[in-house]
């Protein structure tokens, strides 16, 4: 355990305080320009200061709650597991973040005295101290020592930014034991893995953690197609380098070229019955990627209809509140119907702050205690929330009319969640609704 001295909470709120008075009479007295830049200076420290603070407050209650289990007579195996979702529902965060913040805290507090140092004083922000941690996550205590008194000479270099930390801190940490280094870089070629998520303007990131050759292979491959497209260019294809990439990824993964050929899919669409009648604006929706603009919702059923290439489940809301309608089954497990219900209406993971893609389908009450398999006492979990909810400790509840889903934690604090709208936004005032000011204005009615 280290023995610098902590930074007391009280401090950092001081500092952040005194932040918050300067801001007031700085913009009541029409600041300078070299004021305005001191405030944003000391902001930025006491923000640092704030998350020394934080991992401090993480690590001691880790600490306590392992002290509390170990006297319970928990097996060590299993004691602090509850600690990481309660720093991320404290923090706001999923609970995967929250996991590794709390990690991190025990790391920093307990083996890295000159990083968390560094963070205290405002040398570093968190997510570089959290780098470090990781980049000595594979090494002992003692080694992990080693490199953290290595760094304060990083740390005291005026202007240092974080990849000069980070590079220092893996260089170090492949010198210090370079066995480990190797059994690290065997370990992370097991965790290759493709992930989607959803971008701006009806797009998704597809994303493939590769180990560094395959990675610089399928790059290299992409970028030949391109030299390839440019030299045998066909009149009218006018696509730049980025778009013959993306175009060439797809063939080569679905065996059809998107720029020629439609891609069979499936797709599942969320709409109200004036967008899937032309009349309306309303966004449609797709479950695990967000809001769809209602023209290009038409448009993607007209094309999947006419191609014959795509299928497509339809959902359609209240046209009150955009609400799904309820299912209920006397099964255990939820069946295919009442799943996809779920999903469709969770969209994501339904512990608050998380927003992780649905894993598990989860009777709020257990279904041992009687919780009925419906819409009503279903929710939609990532892997990690659902095995949290069983903890000692942990318990939720549902409001049947409301939808707000109650998590609380062994401490005795409650954190609600609820889903968000189906269609992925409020619905607009009816004097801003575009489709019903157009109605009044033909018809002359109150639409």
């Amino acid at each position: 355990m280290s023995t610098a001295p902590a930074a007391a909470p009280g401090d950092a709120l001081a500092r952040l305080r005194t932040a918050v008075a300067d801001v007031a009479r700085c913009v009541g007295a029409g600041p300078a320009d070299a004021d305005l830049v001191e405030l944003i200076a000391g902001a930025e420290r006491a923000k640092r200061a704030l998350a020394a603070v934080q991992a401090e407050a993480s690590a001691a209650l880790g600490a306590s709650v392992r002290a509390a289990e170990a006297a319970a007579g928990v097996p060590a195996a299993r004691r602090g597991r509850s600690v990481g979702p309660q720093v991320a529902l404290a923090r706001g965060v999923s609970q995967h973040l929250g996991g590794r913040h709390a990690g991190a805290a025990r790391a920093l507090v307990e083996e890295l005295p000159e990083t968390l140092r560094a963070l205290r004083s405002g040398s570093i922000e968190e997510w570089t101290a959290t780098k470090v941690v990781q980049a000595t996550a594979c090494l002992g205590r003692e080694d992990r020592a080693r490199v953290d008194r290595g760094l304060a000479a990083v740390f005291a270099r005026p202007g240092v930014g974080a990849a000069t930390v980070i590079g220092s801190a893996r260089a170090l940490a492949q010198q210090a034991d370079p066995a480990a280094a190797v059994a690290r870089a065997r370990k992370a070629a097991t965790e290759r893995c493709v992930s989607l998520r959803p971008a701006p303007d009806t797009m998704t990131y597809l994303t493939a953690l590769l180990p560094v050759a395959e990675g610089v292979a399928v790059h290299a491959a992409l970028l030949t197609a391109v030299r390839e497209h440019a030299a045998t260019r066909a009149p009218g294809d006018d696509r730049g380098r980025g778009q013959v990439m993306a175009d060439t990824l797809v063939e080569r993964v679905t065996g059809r070229d998107p720029h020629t050929e439609a891609v069979p899919v499936v797709v599942h669409l969320v709409m109200d019955t004036d967008t899937l009648l032309a009349a309306g604006t309303a966004s449609a929706s797709v479950p695990g990627h967000g809001p769809v603009p209602a023209r290009i919702a038409r448009e993607l059923l007209a094309t999947a209809t006419e191609a014959g290439q795509a299928w497509v489940r339809r959902s359609f809301t209240a046209p009150d509140d955009h609400r799904l309608v309820g299912l209920d089954s006397s099964a255990r497990v939820f069946p295919a119907g009442l799943a996809a219900f779920l999903r469709a209406r969770d969209q994501r993971c339904a512990t608050p702050h998380c927003d992780a893609p649905i894993r598990h389908l989860d009777h709020v009450e257990p279904h041992a205690r009687g919780g009925a398999t419906s819409a009503v006492n279903g929710q939609g979990l990532c892997e990690a929330c659902n095995h949290t909810k069983e903890l000692p400790g942990f318990s939720a509840t549902r409001d049947p009319v409301t939808g707000v889903t109650a998590l609380r934690t062994p401490t005795g604090h409650a954190y609600g969640s609820s889903p968000p709208p189906v269609l992925g936004h409020p619905l607009l005032p009816d004097e801003l609704d575009p489709t019903r000011v157009w109605l009044r204005r033909v018809l002359g009615t109150a639409a």
